[in-house]
């Protein structure tokens, strides 16, 4: 017997991710949970005296890199995994995104502490400011330049 379905002996690709909304729901939940590590360390920096100027960038600083690293493993093993690779490119393109949002997070966190008016949530409406144009840049960055999933065309 000779099959008329071209396709009857092929199986369909399975997508080797959760897709874009599994995605986008994974990086947020994950995203919320480093975000309160990030906050937390930079709350608890400032609780400790880095509050006025420069301490407070430092403090904006370190808070950002203990959050962007856990999210950075979380999202590898968790919401990107289709796109994991090992080796120094994808390491280099995190590096360089990390580099580039660490300074859009202090720097916008500097310029919020600068713009809004004086209030008992100045420091915390900054944060979320720089935090939420920071997340912004990791996703699209994250999921379309450091884990691209490979496809037959690249």
């Amino acid at each position: 017997m000779v099959a008329t379905d071209p396709h009857a002996n092929t199986t369909a690709a399975k997508p080797s991710g959760p897709g874009l909304l599994g995605q986008l729901i994974r990086f947020g939940l994950i995203g919320g949970f480093c975000a309160l590590v990030d906050f937390g360390v930079y709350q608890g920096l400032r609780a400790l005296g880095m509050d006025a100027t420069p301490w407070v960038d430092v403090a904006r600083a370190i808070s950002f890199i203990a959050g962007t690293t856990t999210a950075f493993f979380l999202n590898r093993k968790f919401t990107f995994a289709g796109g994991r690779q090992s080796g120094a490119g994808q390491i280099g393109g995190f590096i360089a995104l990390y580099t580039v949002t660490f300074f859009v997070a202090v720097g916008m966190n500097r310029w919020m502490l600068h713009l809004l008016p004086e209030s008992g949530w100045k420091a915390t409406l900054g944060w979320v400011v720089s935090q939420a144009t920071a997340t912004v840049i990791n996703f699209v960055m994250l999921k379309w330049v450091v884990f691209r999933e490979k496809t037959e065309e690249n």
